[in-house]
């Protein structure tokens, strides 16, 4: 059985110094009374952060140049340089490879649709889950983001929509807005917890104190920290919850997630109760589709029987065609096997679709990206 680090809080090594973006209102107002400025300088900060979408201080021309340095050295310090852009689908999915003060690198994916625009982040530089079908995870864990860290994926992407950097609805690039953030790139959530809800209520308070994206447009994902997620439901927060489950049985899980050694299906079922039954809810169930290895009918029906016990009618399941890295034996399901698959979930009284798949030619599973840099 692989070794985890299971912590919720890993040490702080090699995290970046204190930025805005780390902080409360009310301590970022305490840090800058501490260098010595008005109090008012803070929300002045905040505008230009949250609301103006820029981490650049020679902009911010409403605060005394001399204060705008010492303010921007102990508060805005540089998080993330782009070192690639890759562009597909016409253009209207872009992943961006970040390298922290650090060197570490880190991964998101914005995706605009008609409706929509999403974007997919990391909380962690790598993986310590282990699963083995898992770009990031076959890296192992580097550290955790800070929540700034986290946040400026956001904001960074926020500026894109607002500029208009991406093709709109017609193909031709049109001013938009950042609508949903799903916890789905890089790392497991909920192994960062604390900067992860505090990236969350940076991301989902209203401007000038956070980005102000809704809560109930965030989903945040984990492979099943049961304890953590039953804190996170008592965060009375309104993120959606997504499960990446992959197999309803014990023996195959123990080998596709290895967490299961520790926190088996029925406990994380159980736990997604608690936390659909808190939050008002439905749950989102993530299942990676893999040639021979999961996609077998019996288990549909297993998945079927076992999410209606556990959850009724607070469940979705998205089924998701395996993106597979180079040089893997893991590949996905022919789609006939994926169609049979997501029909008997729905017959078995489950709410079952298949997800988008985007970006494949750009190296779109979380990890690709920055294992070829």
């Amino acid at each position: 059985m692989t070794a985890l680090p299971l912590v919720f809080d890993a040490p702080r090594r090699g995290m970046p110094p204190r930025h805005l973006a780390d902080l409360t209102a009310a301590e970022r107002a305490e840090a800058v009374v501490a260098l010595g400025e008005k109090p008012f300088r803070a929300k002045q900060l905040s505008h230009h952060y949250f609301a103006r979408l820029t981490a650049d201080p020679e902009r911010m021309t409403d605060i005394p140049a001399a204060s705008r340095a010492r303010l921007a050295q102990e508060l805005m310090p540089p998080l993330l340089t782009e070192v690639r852009a890759l562009d597909c689908d016409g253009g209207s999915t872009r992943k961006t490879l970040w390298r922290a003060h650090d060197g570490t690198l880190l991964e998101s994916v914005l995706m605009r649709y008609p409706d929509r625009a999403t974007l997919c982040i990391s909380s962690q530089a790598g993986c310590g889950m282990a699963c083995p079908f898992c770009a990031t995870g076959q890296g192992g864990l580097e550290r955790n983001l800070s929540t700034a860290e986290i946040v400026d994926q956001v904001r960074s992407a926020a500026a894109v929509m607002r500029d208009g950097l991406m093709p709109g609805p017609d193909g031709t690039p049109t001013p938009g807005r950042l609508s949903n953030i799903v916890f789905m790139g890089m790392g497991e959530p909920l192994a960062n917890y604390r900067r992860v809800v505090a990236a969350v209520r940076r991301i989902t308070e209203p401007a000038p104190e956070g980005l102000g994206i809704a809560q109930r447009s965030v989903t945040v994902s984990t492979v099943g920290l049961a304890p953590a997620i039953r804190r996170l439901a008592d965060e009375r927060m309104q993120v959606r919850l997504a499960v990446s489950l992959h197999t309803p049985d014990d023996e195959l899980r123990d080998t596709l997630v290895p967490v299961n050694n520790r926190w088996p299906v029925a406990e994380v079922l159980a736990a997604a109760r608690y936390y659909a039954d808190v939050s008002g809810r439905r749950v989102s169930i993530e299942y990676a589709l893999i040639r021979d290895m999961n996609d077998q009918p019996w288990r549909a029906d297993l998945l079927a029987r076992l999410l209606r016990e556990h959850l009724g009618h607070l469940v979705h399941v998205n089924v998701i065609p395996l993106n597979p890295t180079p040089g893997s034996k893991w590949d996905a399901s022919p789609k006939p096997v994926e169609r049979e698959f997501v029909r008997r979930v729905n017959a078995g009284g489950v709410a079952c679709t298949v997800r988008d798949t985007r970006g494949q030619e750009i190296a779109a599973a979380c990890g690709q990206l920055a294992a070829e840099a």
